[in-house]
């Protein structure tokens, strides 16, 4: 099974993980719709909606670029419409968009918390409310949370509380929605990395070129995700998967070409278990 001529609707695609995730869909025909906020380029960060059209289309996919902000009812509500209208359904939701800060309690505003669950947690939430009713027609349908396991260790919290009840958020509507939509025959699984990811994201946030030299490439996820996709939706749900363990499950040996630089030792990711 690939994905020609499927439609995935991803969050906050205009970039890193996201548009990699899409543009591993588009060597399979699929379409892709970017939502996403980013319609003028950013001076730090790179790409819009536009430009991550033309490298899905490039890449043997269908794209629609929408302005999307998750954080708006309405505009998501019409964005979901759009690309049933202009796709004639919906196979698969990739909840990528995400929010962080890494304050901790004292020093963090609570702008900055509200935004990161509007964005994480609700955002998330209101992505899949509104794509079930599409999804339910889909062939074999796919809701997919950019999100960790639920390993409630107080490591993961005491550092950056407010990042972590917002993260954590996205995998609490895994664990609700696969229970939710068994039944339906949706599958509903979290995708997360082992390690840090090269994005500009961990590049402006969490520590500039050092870190990225240390990463991994999004096309880790982007291969994880399209694995994930393949798997028939009503036999496999609900699962928290970690990127690496689960492309080596699926018979991948060779994790080194998604090293940024294979000389430099890798650089764990938050919130990964230790027994995982």
């Amino acid at each position: 099974m690939n994905l020609k001529n499927k439609t995935l609707f991803i969050t906050g695609a205009s970039r890193g993980i996201g548009l990699a995730i899409g543009l591993r869909a588009a060597q399979d025909g699929a379409n892709v719709v970017i939502a996403a906020k980013t319609a003028e380029p950013h001076p730090k960060l790179p790409g819009t909606i536009y430009s991550a059209a033309e490298e899905i289309e490039k890449a043997g996919g269908k794209a629609l670029p929408l302005l999307v902000d998750v954080r708006d009812e309405e505009g998501l509500k019409n964005a979901i419409a759009t690309s049933v209208e202009t796709f004639g359904g919906l196979d698969i939701v990739v909840n990528n968009a995400s929010a962080i800060n890494l304050s901790r309690t004292p020093q963090i505003d609570m702008k900055r918390f509200d935004l990161m669950h509007q964005v994480n947690t609700r955002g998330t939430f209101m992505v899949s409310k509104y794509a079930i009713p599409h999804l339910e027609k889909a062939e074999n349908p796919h809701i997919l949370m950019l999100s960790p396991p639920l390993d409630m260790k107080e490591k993961w919290f005491a550092p950056h509380l407010a990042y972590s009840l917002a993260k954590y958020g996205m995998s609490l509507c895994v664990l609700g929605l696969s229970g939710e939509l068994r039944d339906k025959g949706i599958a509903v699984n979290a995708l997360w990395p082992r390690t840090t990811i090269a994005t500009s994201a961990v590049r402006n946030l969490l520590g500039g070129d050092e870190i990225v030299q240390a990463s991994r490439t999004p096309e880790i996820l982007a291969d994880a995700a399209h694995a994930i996709f393949r798997k028939p939706a009503k036999s496999f749900s609900g699962h928290f998967l970690i990127d690496d363990t689960f492309l080596r499950s699926e018979g991948l040996t060779d994790f080194e070409k998604y090293r940024v630089d294979p000389t430099r030792p890798l650089m764990p990711d938050f919130f990964v278990p230790d027994d995982a």
